[in-house]
Formats: structure tokens, C-alpha cells, sequence
């Protein structure tokens, strides 16, 4: 466990980061800030994640505290065929973007945005993308079915989380870390923290 010189904050509100990082040893809090996560649709999809976490981070820079703990933010996408597949509006929505993703491959990348003290005495906002490329089985619609009625995943992006029914059976093969399917490269973000240890 790294023992880190500034308290540690986690800005988000997921449920799967919180235990990511709750079981690779950190301590910390949780709070979360309202961010648009509005992207500009000229921007090319490789930088939507790391863009979308960096905007989380600078909702904080303003503090009088940010000078004195380190902030943790993430957002992670799917992409398909160069188009990212967003948390989905409805159970119609999670279906269609299900039904897109069986049989085929496709992108997660999550971005990592951490906002830490400086020598300078101003924050710093350093940041990164992780990517790993995810092979679907083909999906029946019953499997679809099931899973949409009982994980409801409304709130993951391409409606769909790894640790759940539909990525126990229907990811043949992954390359790159699970974790960032998850939501959050535990193995960068050690990595990246470790500047801090005390």
C-alpha cells in the first residue's frame, strides 16, 4: 500500500472505482462535482476519455485545498467502429448498442486525470489514456435480455460492465488490462501515484 504525503481524494461516483482502488490499497474519500462531459463532435474519439477526465479534475482547481491533496478523476469510453457508444438513454438504447457489439471488437479507453500539489505552489494537472481491446462473442437476444433485466446497466458506457453477466460470458479476449475495462487502470494510476509517496 503506498502511504502518500496528501490525502487522497476520489472524484467519482462509481461504485467499480471505488472498489478498484479500495482493493489495491488506497485510502481515500469520495466526492463528486456536477461536470457536463460534453465533448465537441469534431474531437477525435482517442482523446474524448482523456479530455472528459481532465474536465472532472478541473472542477477542482479552485479550491483553497487543491494545493493540499491530490484528486483522482476517470471516464471511460467505447468505441466502435471509430464511434463512441455512450451510457445508454433507455433499455431500447441498451439493446441496440448490445446487439452492435456482439460478434465484434471494440475499444474501451479510460482516461486519468490527476490534479496534485507542486513545488510551485500551484496545482498541476497531469493526465493519461489507457486502452484495451475487447472481442465480444456473439450475443443471443435472450442473453441480452437477461442481462439488460437484471444488471440494468444504464450507467456504464456500451451498456455493458466486465465484471457482470454479459463480460463473464460473452468477452472471448482482451488485450491490455481488465481493469480498464472496468473503469480504471489500477496499474497506471500506482504507477502515476507513486510520485507521492511520502
Amino acid at each position: 500500500m503506498l502511504t502518500l504525503r496528501y490525502p487522497l481524494l476520489l472524484a467519482s461516483g462509481s461504485p467499480r472505482r471505488k472498489q478498484l482502488m479500495t482493493d489495491a490499497g488506497f485510502l481515500f474519500t469520495i466526492e463528486t462535482r456536477p461536470t457536463d462531459e460534453l465533448f465537441s463532435d469534431t474531437m477525435p474519439v482517442d482523446e474524448v476519455a482523456e479530455y472528459l477526465a481532465r474536465q472532472k479534475a478541473e472542477q477542482f482547481l479552485s479550491d483553497a485545498e487543491a494545493q493540499n491533496r491530490i484528486v483522482l478523476c476517470a471516464d471511460t469510453v467505447v468505441i466502435l467502429d471509430n464511434q463512441i457508444m455512450n451510457k445508454p438513454q433507455d433499455e431500447a438504447d441498451a439493446r441496440r448498442m448490445l446487439q452492435l457489439l456482439s460478434g465484434q471488437t471494440h475499444r474501451v479507453r479510460t482516461g486519468v486525470a490527476i490534479l496534485a500539489p507542486s513545488a510551485s505552489g500551484q496545482p498541476e494537472l497531469h493526465s493519461f489514456t489507457d486502452e484495451t481491446i475487447v472481442q465480444f462473442a456473439t450475443l443471443t437476444d435472450d442473453e441480452i435480455t437477461y442481462y439488460i433485466r437484471e444488471c440494468k446497466p444504464f450507467d456504464k458506457a456500451g451498456s455493458y460492465g466486465a465484471q457482470d453477466f454479459i463480460g463473464l460470458v460473452g468477452i472471448e479476449r482482451l488485450e491490455g488490462s481488465f481493469y480498464t475495462v472496468m473503469g480504471l487502470p489500477t496499474h497506471r494510476v500506482y504507477q502515476a501515484l507513486k510520485a507521492y509517496i511520502k
